[in-house]
């Protein structure tokens, strides 16, 4: 730990001084996401076009709730807006600091509509059921089935409902069936495997099109800093729902937040440097070095796999060695996550630039580790 006051001093150290602290502890003291030996959760490295694009826009501090005050930032997100909402058959979108309130905006844009209910997954994202407290909806968690996707067969009646369908459950990274069903309003939280539409994998999403809005994440497949994420909407009636003004706005106010930084410029730099080409070619490798591990760890006596990755997400646990003591012996590249009553280890394909064999000395290790006495 460095030496810090308790207390806000009197008199500070100056601004070059107190980067060097800071900085320094920041950078030595960080968890590398991008080191060859780490599956950190959903936490992707952010691209370095993207870093680089994110200071720029801090030390200009634009706000995009008056285009007057940042003239390019606006434009900006208009035409990133324009290469992504289409993918997805949507018809608008916007910018929310992240997933958490892009499913809140979308949830109150099904309120508006007339939904009283939201029905998800038991496995859903715990925004979903804040969103629901927030918003004063009636909130119904439908079993999961055997791989971790909602059993239609168990959803109550949606006439009322919001539902919300997951495209990479955040322990297991399944993807519900996102075929359209009667309810008065779809909802699609994609914030994981959302970007998979850019890959060969787009399959896997088949139906999003039919979603009323769609939650995607930013700073997870789109390898963005934290603090990006997108509520995209089919329907653009649906902006109004949302919508609200006054006189000293420049324009009205849509969706949760009001002042919103210029988040769009990292992720227009991003993919202008890498194309969807780039992109792909990221995502599908974190997809690969899943299905690599999957297989190894399936032959492997040692270990037991829960089901084979969806979406880049890994569960699976140790036969003979304690789960915990495994998990604990691979911290910064894993957590753990309950299915059922068992324990099992979850590891995330988030880094592209891991390599499969550096992470399975790791597991190898932590293995040995579990099982000894």
């Amino acid at each position: 730990m460095i030496d810090l006051p308790q207390t806000l001093p009197p008199i500070g150290i100056g601004e070059e001084a107190a980067l060097a602290l800071l900085g320094g502890a920041a950078m030595d003291r960080r968890a590398d996401l991008a080191a060859p030996d780490v599956l950190a959760h959903m936490d992707p490295p952010s691209a370095e076009v993207a870093a680089r694009m994110a200071y720029l826009v801090a030390q200009a501090n634009q706000n995009l709730l008056h285009p007057a005050t940042s003239p390019f930032a606006t434009q900006a997100e208009a035409l990133v807006l324009g290469w992504i909402v289409p993918t997805y058959g949507m018809a608008w979108g916007q910018f929310c600091s992240g997933s958490t309130l892009a499913n809140l905006t979308a949830l109150w844009a099904a309120r508006e509509a007339g939904a009283r209910k939201v029905v998800a997954s038991a496995e859903a994202h715990i925004s979903v059921p804040k969103a629901a407290r927030i918003l004063g909806m009636d909130y119904h968690a439908v079993p999961v089935g055997e791989e971790g996707k909602l059993i239609r067969d168990a959803l109550p009646d949606l006439a009322d409902a919001a539902l919300v369908l997951t495209a990479g459950t955040t322990g297991r990274g399944a993807i519900d069936e996102l075929s359209p069903l009667p309810a008065k309003w779809l909802h699609v939280d994609a914030a994981w495997a959302g970007p998979l539409q850019f890959t060969k994998y787009r399959d896997r999403l088949a139906g999003i099109a039919a979603a009323d809005s769609i939650a995607i994440s930013a700073h997870k497949w789109f390898f963005q800093p934290k603090g990006a994420a997108l509520a995209l909407f089919r329907n653009v009636d649906a902006k109004a729902l949302i919508t609200f003004t006054s006189s000293y706005l420049a324009r009205p106010n849509s969706g949760v937040e009001g002042t919103r930084s210029a988040a769009a410029l990292p992720l227009l730099a991003t993919l202008l440097a890498w194309g969807q080409a780039g992109l792909a070619e990221r995502i599908e490798r974190c997809m690969a070095i899943a299905e690599d591990l999957a297989q190894r760890l399936d032959a492997d006596p040692r270990t037991e796999v829960k089901q084979a990755p969806e979406s880049g997400v890994l569960n699976w646990r140790p036969v003979q060695a304690d789960p915990a003591a495994v998990i604990a012996a691979l911290e910064g590249t894993s957590s753990a996550f309950t299915i059922g009553e068992g324990l099992w280890v979850r590891q995330v394909a988030a880094n592209p630039h891991a390599e499969v064999d550096a992470i399975w000395s790791r597991i190898d290790a932590a293995l040995a580790m579990g099982t000894a006495p």
